[in-house]
């Protein structure tokens, strides 16, 4: 089994445990301007998405909860493994709502651009990386940012990309897009970017 795709069910197991640990938006600052619900989790402004639960067979939570995949953290990331970045193509970052990891049908056309890259250059792999706005514990938001990029994966994977050609990273609220408070700035930050490397 690949590294990212454990990371997906750890992230997966985590987040089922952390159910009921949601940030509260109303006793945290939040101002609700992009209309979601006060659970990061709910759909809200974003509309239909991906559940990150649904993606997870209980083979595999079964597995992980046995130890059986526990070795999965070791593995190392694309430049750990000697890929060199690409600097002759960039994509836009795919945004999130307030507390929530569902693309909106709006950014769907960002990620199909990563997919049509992908296949047309079958050397490449992609690094995505999920952010998040500043509110919040910083365990909650690594946490949150990695639901954020592996949602994104699943995407890429239903239309065909290789599990082996994809990493997930969680940057959590520690790589803000735009600095400063208030939905203006931290609309931009709730994201998931890509990062594209070949051999």
């Amino acid at each position: 089994m690949k590294f990212s795709k454990g990371v997906a069910i750890l992230a997966a197991v985590f987040a089922v445990a952390a159910g009921g640990c949601r940030y509260d938006k109303a006793n945290n600052g939040g101002d609700g301007a992009d209309g979601a619900e006060g659970a990061e989790g709910a759909d809200g402004a974003n509309g239909a998405g991906f559940d990150l639960a649904s993606e997870v067979s209980q083979e595999n939570l079964d597995a992980l909860q046995e130890g059986s995949l526990a070795d999965l953290a070791g593995g190392k990331s694309f430049k750990d493994r000697g890929y060199a970045l690409c600097t002759d193509v960039s994509f836009e970052p795919v945004y999130f709502g307030f507390d929530a990891t569902s693309i909106a049908p709006a950014e769907l056309g960002k990620i199909e651009a990563v997919v049509r890259h992908l296949a047309e250059n079958p050397d490449r792999v992609v690094s995505i990386e999920g952010n998040c706005d500043e509110r919040g514990s910083n365990e909650y938001n690594l946490s949150l940012g990695e639901d954020r990029a592996i949602v994104i994966s699943n995407f890429l994977a239903q239309n065909g990309i290789s599990r082996d050609r994809m990493e997930t990273v969680s940057r959590g609220e520690t790589n803000p897009a735009v600095d400063g408070t208030g939905e203006a700035a931290w609309s931009r930050n709730r994201r998931g970017e890509f990062v594209v490397w070949k051999k």
